[in-house]
């Protein structure tokens, strides 16, 4: 193993995995927005929003976020939509990623007993306070944990989008292959990276669960 390349190449890689940070954060951004809005589509009283909601998490956990990718990179200009990579990836992900986040919100909120929504409406509170003030408070303790898993798989799935040339730490790996022949070196520099932001998601995740059970 040739750790002086390692070490030689190393900045840049630091430098991709910044990229890949910044890949994951914005892309959860916009997972947990589509899941919010999913989640409360399928929980809805109308059935088109239902079958909207239904038909969102279908489409996107039925397809690999791979294909969903490329067409929005490279089919996207057919149908005026215009992309750079970094922005094709940050969007394709987090529209992929809200899919399952949907699933997530939505079995924490109906994990809650019916019970409570009933109380609080007795209380004199709208079906709107109930959920925001009784419901919602109590699913945050059900959907941490499940949105940190989320999180891990999302983070790995930012490997996707070197397949679009975004400079991230896959695609630096696989550009200094093909000047250094040496795929262990550079692959396992990336993975250890990749482990090192994973734990450092996953520390955080347990440190929000442990204050939202507090509360």
């Amino acid at each position: 193993m040739d750790l002086e390349l390692m070490m030689k190449v190393y900045p840049f890689f630091l430098e991709a995995a910044w990229v890949t940070v910044l890949l994951s954060v914005l892309t959860a951004i916009l997972g947990l927005i589509c899941g919010t809005l999913g989640a409360a589509a399928r929980l809805s009283r109308h059935a088109i929003l239902r079958f909207a909601g239904a038909a969102y998490v279908s489409v996107f956990r039925g397809t690999p976020a791979l294909i969903q990718l490329f067409i929005l990179y490279f089919g996207g200009p057919q149908i005026g939509i215009q992309l750079d990579a970094f922005e094709a990836g940050v969007i394709g992900l987090g529209i992929n990623a809200g899919a399952y986040m949907t699933e997530t919100i939505r079995g924490a909120i109906i994990a809650i007993d019916k019970g409570q929504r009933e109380a609080a409406r007795t209380l004199g509170l709208s079906s709107w306070q109930a959920t925001y003030k009784v419901i919602l408070p109590q699913a945050a303790r059900l959907m941490v944990r499940p949105l940190g898993v989320n999180l891990n798989m999302l983070i790995k799935a930012t490997a996707l989008v070197a397949a679009i040339a975004v400079v991230e730490l896959t695609y630096t790996a696989q550009r200094y292959i093909g000047s250094t022949y040496k795929p262990f070196e550079m692959f396992l520099l990336a993975g250890v990276l990749y482990m090192i932001i994973i734990y450092a998601t996953g520390r955080g995740v347990a440190w929000l669960d442990r204050k939202v059970q507090i509360t």
